[in-house]
């Protein structure tokens, strides 16, 4: 370790023993980059996205406040709706209308309990393939909830669930004259993803469950939005920067912290995930469009030669902004942007000029290229070196 990075942990280090943390001096430090040892860049994030306060004195009753909150919301959404799917109907008698499977009701708990699972079923399929270039996803977590896999209980799993659901469609077809035909689950199946990966031990979960888990928790707390598809490639980085940690007691509680950490960030960006706002002034649409203002304003010639080959951005920079950059680098320096973005006050307009320097920095290239050419350079970005596409980013920002 180099003296100079000794002097940047003892400088994070010093901003976060104080009674009352500086913001300022926090996001000045953090902006270049949170170091990993020690769980500095956790804590960091923790206070840059709002979920610890900036007096010390209060996050010991925060977090445990937080974390049983969190606790309440699984026996509610996941433990609770299990229990009563064993229980309604459990003999002819004890069968109400209220009760039945086919009640119209729409907000009959057999209703809900079918709507949940459609939204289930997209983030269980989302989740599996998270981050697919590292296996920390599929790998067990040392910390499973030991809420939901109670031994002496046996409650309804996430994975369970979906594993009931997906064969229940798969076993279960209905002829064009009404007539329901029943196949073996063995014979024909189509490839799932449910067997993509080794099924754990009893008492165990992977990575990825806990994920699941999180957004489907975010879903039912957020009807208005639910569950998009995407969502999975935010909450990924957090999961694992948290989940990561190396102070065990941090680390044990990566999934609860993960959620508030999320729904603070999701609070902040979810206008890019409404399609009804793609329009409006705050949706996706019009930071697309101040991507190309800004470059027009920064790199005439680059912005008409895109506008020349007809290159929209919504061929590249929608996924650019709503997944912040999450599918275009690798892990590590999906982590180090977030950095940037979480330590800047106007952290989503500090996005935009990222996406514009991403932009100039191959302005040679995209000159010289033709419209497949460059399209190629835009969906599968060449350069890896995040540090020189956030240093071009601070040039424009300042020269603004």
């Amino acid at each position: 370790m180099s003296s100079l990075h000794k002097s940047r942990i003892a400088d994070f280090q010093d901003v976060l023993k104080e009674p009352t943390i500086a913001l300022e001096k926090l996001q000045e430090l953090s902006f270049s980059g949170i170091p990993c040892e020690g769980g500095l860049r956790c804590l960091c994030w923790k206070i840059l996205l709002n979920y610890l306060p900036l007096e010390r004195a209060s996050w010991t009753s925060i977090l445990a406040k937080q974390r049983e909150l969190y606790s309440q919301f699984l026996r509610e959404m996941i433990i609770q709706p299990g229990i009563a799917k064993a229980n309604m109907g459990v003999s002819r008698e004890d069968v109400t209308f209220e009760d039945h499977p086919l009640n119209p009701n729409p907000d009959s708990r057999w209703n809900t309990y079918f709507r949940d699972n459609e939204v289930l079923l997209q983030i269980d399929k989302d989740v599996r393939r998270l981050c697919p270039d590292i296996s920390f996803f599929q790998r067990a977590t040392e910390y499973p909830c030991l809420l939901i896999l109670d031994p002496q209980n046996e409650f309804e799993t996430l994975r369970k669930r979906v594993e009931q659901t997906t064969l229940k469609s798969q076993t279960v077809a209905r002829n064009r004259s009404g007539v329901t035909n029943m196949s073996s689950p063995h014979k024909n199946a189509a490839p799932s993803s449910l067997n993509e990966y080794q099924v754990l031990p009893n008492g165990c979960e992977a990575h990825w469950e806990v994920v699941e888990r999180i957004l489907f928790i975010y879903a039912k707390l957020n009807p208005g939005i639910a569950y998009v598809q995407g969502m999975n490639e935010i909450v990924g980085p957090l999961y694992y920067t948290f989940a990561t940690d190396p102070n065990s007691e941090w680390k044990e509680h990566a999934e609860a912290d993960t959620f508030f950490c999320f729904t603070n960030l999701m609070a902040e960006i979810r206008d890019n995930f409404i399609k009804s706002l793609d329009d409006s002034q705050c949706g996706i649409t019009y930071k697309m469009e101040k991507v190309y203002s800004t470059l027009k304003d920064k790199d005439m010639e680059l912005y008409l030669k895109l506008q020349e080959q007809n290159i929209k951005p919504q061929f590249f920079a929608f996924r650019w902004l709503t997944l912040l950059l999450s599918q275009e680098f690798l892990l590590p320096d999906v982590i180090r942007i977030w950095d940037s973005l979480f330590a800047d006050n106007s952290r989503f307009d500090f996005l935009l000029l990222v996406c514009c320097a991403m932009l100039i920095l191959i302005r040679e290239q995209l000159l010289e290229g033709d419209f497949t050419v460059n399209m190629r350079l835009l969906q599968d970005y060449p350069i890896t070196d995040v540090c020189q596409i956030l240093q071009k980013a601070k040039e424009l920002q300042d020269s603004q």
